[in-house]
């Protein structure tokens, strides 16, 4: 499955929309993905690995965007933002209640939820662990400012800066995961215990290595 519902929550956040509001959409979202999954299969899928919500409270672009505000809080441990990562966990809580009623209705098919929040606070918590030494909230192109991200300067634009060596962060482009960061969490979804079921008890005879996964991988399984 892919990540629907990222840019419902995207776009409004950018936008200023009050968290409460947003949270009002994660039902429909929910609903959305549940009626995917039944449709394929429907279409006799037996095996469904659906994402959860990553913590965006420690995505560069929504740093920026609260950057001084004195209406949030960071977390002291990570630096992110205290109130978008429990909205993510919130989206990730009602998904897998959502994923557990499928799993009675289709005892059957095996329904894996990819746990993107945890497996990337392993890097949100000690990046130097896993090779970000430039950090894993500041992105690696972008336009300046305390995060390396500007709103009216995308990546790629003429003004915007690349750093040299992409494989030290965590965050590319403000909204986007590094390809080493995309390793790392693949790693930990389908080599380790960040999903539910194991992936690799369901699976035992994929064995991807880790030098094949690509960010395609991990975004769009």
């Amino acid at each position: 499955m892919g990540e629907i519902g990222g840019n419902d929550y995207n776009h409004p956040i950018i936008a200023g929309k009050p968290i409460d509001e947003i949270k009002s959409y994660v039902p429909l979202i929910i609903d959305t993905i549940a009626s995917a999954i039944y449709e394929l299969i429907d279409l006799g899928a037996q095996t469904l690995v659906v994402p959860g919500n990553l913590p965006i409270g420690c995505s560069s672009a929504y740093l920026t965007i609260y950057y001084g505000s004195d209406k949030v809080e960071l977390d002291n441990a990570t630096g992110c933002l205290i109130e978008l990562n429990k909205f993510a966990e919130y989206h990730n809580t009602m998904l897998q209640i959502a994923l557990n009623q499928i799993r009675e209705l289709h005892p059957n098919v095996n329904v894996i939820y990819a746990d993107y929040y945890n497996a990337a606070m392993q890097f949100y918590r000690s990046p130097q662990d896993y090779g970000f030494t430039n950090g894993a909230l500041t992105a690696c192109c972008g336009g300046g400012g305390p995060y390396n991200y500007n709103l009216l300067v995308a990546c790629a634009d003429p003004s915007s800066t690349s750093c040299d060596h992409p494989e030290t962060y965590a965050n590319w482009d403000g909204l986007h995961l590094t390809e080493a960061a995309y390793h790392v969490l693949y790693k930990s979804l389908f080599q380790g215990t960040y999903t539910t079921p194991r992936f690799n008890t369901l699976c035992p005879t994929s064995n991807v290595q880790v030098g094949e996964a690509s960010s395609s991988l991990i975004y769009r399984i």
